[in-house]
C-alpha cells in the first residue's frame, strides 16, 4: 500500500501527515509527502509588495527572494515531517513539484501508484470554510480520499 499526502505548510496539513503515520503503521504502507509550489503566488505576492512600497523596479528582485524562501520553507516543512516519519519507523519519501497545485495533485493522484491520498480540510489561508484546493480535487482524485480536520 502506498499512501499520497498532500503537503502545503499548514496546520492542517501538518495533521493529515500524522493520520497518514498512523494509517501507514497500521497497514505497513509507504507515504510519499508531495507539495506544489505555484510561481504564481510569489509573484502576486512579489507584485503586492512592490506596490506597498510603491516601487515595481523590485518587483522581479522581491519575487526571487519569495520564490526562493517558499522553496526553502517547505523544504523545511518536508524534512521535518520525514524525520517524525523515519522515528515512527514508517518508510517514507519527499516529492515536492513546480506548477499548478490542482493540475499537479491530480496528475500524481491519479497515476495509479496510490491505494490512498490524505489531505487536510483546510490551506495556508486557515479560513473557516473548506479550502478551495479541496474543493477542486475532490470529485476527481480516484484513489480513496482521507480529509484530514
Amino acid at each position: 500500500m502506498k499512501i499520497l499526502v498532500l503537503i502545503d505548510g499548514s496546520k492542517w496539513s501538518q495533521k493529515a501527515a500524522l493520520h497518514g503515520v498512523a494509517v501507514a503503521k497500521k497497514k505497513n504502507a509507504k507515504i510519499v509527502l508531495f507539495s506544489v509550489l505555484d510561481r504564481r503566488e510569489a509573484k502576486a505576492v512579489a507584485f503586492n509588495l512592490g506596490a506597498r512600497q510603491g516601487d515595481f523596479e523590485k518587483v522581479r528582485s522581491f519575487e526571487e527572494e519569495i520564490w526562493n524562501n517558499m522553496k526553502r520553507d517547505i523544504q523545511d516543512v518536508m524534512s521535518e515531517m520525514l524525520k517524525f516519519c523515519q522515528e515512527e519507523g514508517v518508510n517514507c519519501s519527499i516529492k515536492i513539484v513546480e506548477g499548478i497545485a490542482k493540475d499537479k495533485i491530480l496528475e500524481e493522484a491519479n497515476s495509479g501508484e496510490y491505494s490512498l491520498v490524505i489531505m487536510g480540510a483546510y490551506g495556508k489561508s486557515g479560513k473557516t470554510r473548506i479550502g478551495s484546493l479541496l474543493e477542486e480535487i475532490a470529485g476527481n482524485v480516484k484513489p480513496p480520499l482521507l480529509i484530514v480536520r
